[in-house]
């Protein structure tokens, strides 16, 4: 990890999770963020160290900065981190973090259901394979 970039410990079979795997890799322009699947060795072992259950990968957990960032703000760094227009969404902090929170695990609870899971993990992107810890 460096101090512009991080790690994304994703969910490997969720269907939502991967798409948004796939968004960050193809705008990190400057491929700074590595990615972990939280079934992984390395995914497991991220979110134990991060006070994230590594049974359960409902918990988005990004590294970055020195520090854990989890859910809401996991996912407001994230796009910080990508830069350009898409540090406009720093502005969702003014939004109480327990609002946010609370948006972030009704999603979580409810991802395989509203968008699907797969048995293997689903993010194929060739350019990046080198970022992708196991």
């Amino acid at each position: 990890m460096t101090d512009t970039g991080g790690i994304v410990v994703f969910d490997g079979t969720c269907v939502l999770c991967n798409g948004g795997t796939r968004f960050i890799v193809r705008h990190d322009r400057h491929g700074r963020i590595k990615y972990a699947a939280a079934q992984t060795g390395r995914g497991r072992a991220i979110r134990l160290d991060n006070g994230a259950d590594p049974e359960d990968p409902r918990t988005f957990v990004l590294l970055a900065d020195g520090r854990a960032y989890k859910e809401s703000d996991a996912v407001i760094r994230v796009f910080t981190l990508l830069g350009g227009v898409w540090r406009a969404a720093a502005v969702l902090r003014v939004i109480p973090k327990a609002w946010r929170d609370a948006f972030y695990r009704l999603i979580a609870r409810n991802r395989y259901n509203w968008f699907g899971r797969r048995s293997l993990c689903l993010v194929s992107e060739p350019a990046a394979a080198e970022r992708f810890l196991t």
